[in-house]
């Protein structure tokens, strides 16, 4: 059974930084592409990042470019998402997604595996 689990979430005041790590389970998706995605209460979830299997191409959302870096570990099974300058609407449930390719999470913002999530709350 696939399990994705997230951490690394918290309590953080604007301006501050955050790691989220998100470790696969039950399999290895070395050659899969890994995302991560956001959601707040009453809204559509939001793509923030996303990385093929090699690491060689990332792709972020215009609202956190120059200030996210999506990265992962094949052989640890784990993605992460560096989070500098936190802004207070950076507020969100952060969960993380597995896909067969990374075209399938741009083009329609869907993955095969998805994690609970981790919440992030940036306090102004």
């Amino acid at each position: 059974q696939v399990q994705l689990t997230e951490s690394g979430g918290g309590l953080v005041q604007a301006g501050d930084s955050l790691r989220l790590s998100c470790t696969a389970s039950g399999r290895t998706f070395s050659t899969y592409a890994m995302a991560w995605f956001r959601q707040v209460p009453g809204k559509e979830r939001e793509f923030v990042a996303a990385i093929n299997w090699s690491g060689t191409t990332t792709q972020y959302s215009d609202s956190v470019k120059g200030r996210f870096t999506i990265s992962r570990d094949n052989a640890k099974n784990t993605v992460y998402l560096q989070m500098n300058s936190l802004k207070p609407e950076d507020t969100a449930v952060y969960r993380c997604a597995i896909a067969r390719t990374i075209t399938l999470i741009l083009t329609y913002n869907s993955a095969h595996y998805w994690g609970q999530g981790t919440q992030v709350t940036v306090s102004s």
